[in-house]
């Protein structure tokens, strides 16, 4: 579902990412592994089409992506949920939800309210609230739901468990094995390893820019 080779990035004259290959097949949940810095972050950006590659490949379903806008590869299939949870502040739960639905499609699970609400029951009861009310925990779960409101193929994950209580750890946890179920590919960065051996089924350990090696 999800290949990359030979991907070089960075910001302006700053490389930071060397010849990153990895794959994630449908059903799968594949780990980026790394420390604060390693690259991963730079990784699901790159193959979102936030940061143009220097080199490299990334294809998605077998069509190359690289060069193509996000708007674009996000229409093709490809969800994305950003570390810094860039919700709409100013708009409530459901239109924020309102703003990441699309059509359903061939080959990815339709992601109705009430299956988001069984995923995460809290936002049922935050419908009208303020999404930058919220608090980190809930707006997490609301940047998850909102990418599965556009019923995605695959997924990027960036450090979805970083400074959540253990009951919302929990949440994200499930969320991401019901993808697993559903056929979704999964591709996360996170830096606790604990919490990878809780979700993976493969993982790759990213170290300067540069991946180390895969089990």
């Amino acid at each position: 579902m999800l290949e990359v080779a030979g991907l070089d990035a960075g910001y302006g004259r700053a490389q930071v990412l060397f010849g990153v290959a990895l794959d994630a097949a449908p059903g799968e949940v594949v780990v980026l592994l790394g420390r604060n810095g390693a690259g991963k972050s730079t990784t699901l950006k790159t193959i979102m089409g936030l940061i143009l590659p220097a080199a490299g490949e990334v294809r998605f379903d077998g069509r190359r992506i690289d060069g193509l806008d996000p708007h674009e590869i996000a229409r093709l299939g490809l969800g994305y949920v950003p570390e810094e949870r860039r919700i709409f502040t100013d708009l409530t739960v459901a239109e924020n939800l309102e703003v990441g639905r699309q059509p359903p499609r061939a080959g990815a699970p339709a992601w109705s309210d009430a299956r988001l609400f069984s995923l995460f029951p809290a936002l049922a009861a935050l419908l009208r609230r303020r999404a930058g009310s919220l608090s980190g925990g809930e707006q997490q779960m609301l940047c998850i739901a909102r990418t599965l409101a556009g019923n995605p193929r695959a997924i990027l994950l960036d450090e979805p468990s970083e400074g959540l209580a253990p009951v919302v750890v929990d949440q994200v946890t499930k969320s991401i094995l019901e993808l697993k179920a559903a056929g979704v590919a999964v591709l996360l960065a996170e830096q606790s390893r604990a919490f990878a051996h809780r979700v993976a089924d493969r993982s790759y350990t990213l170290e300067k820019g540069r991946i180390r090696d895969g089990e």
